[in-house]
């Protein structure tokens, strides 16, 4: 499955429209979530289906507005819902909490079984009509959820993808993350960190603070918050285009892609680098280059986080301390004087070089010692 997420292109009758799906999403689920509290307080074990059950045959009735918005739209609330308590339940999550207007809106709507085709740039979806795209999108999915963002809608779907390998340039590439650079490979190839967050942050500071005295749920309140997230919304979408860019090299052109298993929330306990080290997102670095090396016929080598890849000499082997100030590795063995990245790199490559050479030594040996037994049987 391959996900796609774009901008709307809508006009206020259409904003409108989706608000008010949006609204009842969430009117539904909090009503749900409501009556599951009271149901469990008095000794019942309530589910997503008995709720909706419940809904369907004797609160809906009782507000005609529901009638002129799709009706899938409570269904996925309510299954939503179960799922958010069967996480809790099995300690992946919190405890579901009450939804609140312009926080997360969103819904999910359906064709009722049959497929919903997304050609071009204008869509035709149930009850909500004909809405059109920033960008063409061809896709067959079972189902389409909308959300906004920042005072912008988005649509994203999942559909059925086949992978296609693509031609190698490299065999095997070393990557070493780091705060001062993104990522170093072993090629010599450095990407530089999109480092967003710093660009804006007196941007950001400066509308938070004419925000202070504004007040809350006000007119100028509400334009002071939308700016705050368009600005935020700005911030998170360079990141993450400099790591898809990144991962997608990776994936495309090389044929097994080495990086290290980090500690991030060992890294994080460093007060000084922890703000640093939170905006280069490696755990999201990893889950990209996770399903992209499935996507383009690569394969994805994680390395025990405990090899010293940057303290042993890429050159002779030998293995000392490397503090963070030291950004050069001079190796008093061999002479070696090189990146402290690059040289960690390096050492990732090698390593699964060695480990492949290692396989096919004892692969011959196994074979020559089945020749002997053969010869003397």
């Amino acid at each position: 499955m391959k996900s796609v997420r774009t901008k709307l292109k809508l006009n206020n009758k259409q904003k409108t429209l989706l608000a008010q799906h949006a609204g009842y999403g969430r009117w539904c689920y909090n009503w749900g979530l409501s009556l599951w509290n009271q149901a469990y307080k008095d000794g019942y074990k309530p589910n997503g289906r008995k709720l909706r059950e419940v809904f369907t045959n004797q609160t809906k009735p009782l507000y005609p507005w529901m009638k002129n918005l799709s009706s899938r739209v409570y269904q996925y609330a309510f299954l939503n819902l179960g799922e958010a308590f069967k996480r809790f339940f099995q300690g992946l999550g919190k405890y579901p909490k009450f939804k609140k207007k312009g926080r997360s809106d969103s819904f999910t709507i359906d064709r009722g079984g049959k497929p919903i085709e997304l050609n071009g740039w204008n869509h035709k979806l149930p009850v909500i009509g004909i809405i059109k795209t920033y960008e063409p999108i061809e896709a067959t999915t079972q189902k389409v959820t909308i959300s906004r963002q920042a005072g912008d809608w988005y649509l994203s779907c999942s559909y059925s993808y086949t992978p296609t390998p693509t031609p190698k340039k490299t065999e095997v590439v070393g990557v070493d993350l780091g705060v001062k650079t993104l990522a170093t490979l072993s090629t010599g190839v450095v990407f530089e960190g999109a480092k967003s967050y710093k660009k804006f942050e007196d941007k950001l500071s400066r509308l938070q603070y004419l925000n202070r005295n504004k007040i809350i749920g006000s007119a100028n309140w509400k334009k002071a918050q939308l700016k705050i997230a368009v600005l935020h919304r700005r911030v998170a979408n360079i990141r993450k285009d400099a790591l898809h860019k990144l991962t997608t090299y990776l994936a495309k052109n090389h044929g097994t892609v080495v990086i290290e298993d980090l500690n991030v929330r060992g890294m994080l306990a460093n007060d000084k680098l922890a703000k640093s080290i939170s905006r280069q997102c490696f755990y999201e670095f990893r889950r990209q280059l996770g399903y992209k090396c499935q996507w383009y016929g690569c394969e994805l080598v994680v390395e025990d986080r405990f090899f010293p890849s940057s303290k042993t000499c890429s050159n002779c082997g030998h293995v000392q301390d490397m503090p963070l100030n030291l950004r050069t590795y001079n190796c008093p063995e061999c002479g070696l004087s090189i990146d402290r990245d690059l040289n960690a790199s390096i050492n990732l490559k090698k390593r699964v070089l060695n480990s492949e050479e290692t396989s096919e030594c004892k692969t011959h040996s196994r074979d020559a010692v089945g020749l002997i037994v053969n010869a003397c049987g």
